[in-house]
């Protein structure tokens, strides 16, 4: 039985391969339009915040996170922080990983917030998305880099694409679980104030969820950061391919230096989005 079972093999890959290659040879130019237009968001992020005398902007990053939080404590280490980054020799590195992650956080949330939200709303939803989420989260991120690969081709998109697949499904499970979390008292009593189901939504299911919205947000930043060094490999930009250079001919101080940064960047990222604490 055995002997049969391994003998019968099912071509589960040569399916996906052949599933791939058509889509590739019928739908190219959807993907080179799709390439060309997150290529031109990136390299227009990168060369604004480059542009940008570093300095500058590290002072305009320490200013909002004292504006966001009021803490003195935090501006400075943020100001701090960012001028070893600079002093390290990694400032456009950092800039490249920054904007690759704004990028794909920004297209996780607006793509993973209305999903979130329909699935909350729609149980059945929610249970026909769920093993894909689950395939999404535990796939080894080297297998879909494969297909994004093919069909974007090398370069800093395929990595973004990569990173989104990655990151998406935290923030649709979080969004889900605020929504579905909102008391049931509370609808019951926006409704009976006579509430329509949009302001149900935009004024009691939304700001009950925000704080696990947010909590989604974060993990989707850290997902991505989690994700630079293994786009590197697919020729995206940042601090990735120092990593990678660094792993290939075995240099600790130039692998330590760039692993600094991201944990710098990580650190900043996660300060930043946390929810400002309410005073008095």
């Amino acid at each position: 039985m055995e002997d049969w079972i391994t003998g019968h093999k099912l071509p589960l890959g040569r399916w996906v391969e052949n599933g791939i290659d058509w889509v590739n040879a019928n739908f190219a130019y959807v993907f080179d339009f799709v390439s060309q237009v997150l290529g031109t968001v990136l390299d227009g992020l990168v060369a604004g915040l480059l542009w940008l005398n570093p300095l500058v902007l590290i002072l305009l990053v320490a200013a909002f996170a004292f504006w966001l939080h009021r803490s003195v404590v935090l501006a400075v280490g943020i100001l701090l922080s960012l001028l070893l980054v600079l002093n390290l020799g990694y400032w456009q590195e950092t800039v490249e990983t920054l904007s690759l992650i704004l990028v794909a956080t920004a297209l996780c949330m607006v793509i993973g917030v209305p999903i979130g939200i329909a699935a909350a709303h729609r149980p059945w939803l929610y249970a026909a998305i769920r093993p894909i989420l689950d395939l999404m989260q535990t796939i080894p991120t080297f297998v879909y880099l494969i297909p994004t690969l093919v069909l974007f081709g090398l370069g800093t998109v395929p990595g973004l694409i990569s990173t989104i697949i990655f990151a998406l499904p935290s923030p649709i499970r979080l969004t889900h679980l605020g929504i579905s979390s909102t008391p049931e008292s509370l609808k019951e009593a926006v409704l009976a104030f006579g509430a329509t189901r949009r302001q149900l939504l935009w004024k009691a299911e939304l700001p009950y969820a925000l704080p696990t919205i947010m909590a989604g947000l974060t993990q989707c930043i850290m997902l991505s950061l989690s994700m630079v060094v293994i786009a590197a490999l697919v020729g995206a930009g940042g601090l990735g391919q120092p990593v990678v250079r660094a792993l290939n001919t075995v240099n600790i101080a130039a692998g330590v230096e760039a692993g600094l940064a991201i944990v710098v960047l990580a650190i900043l990222l996660d300060r930043l989005c946390k929810r400002p604490a309410r005073r008095g």
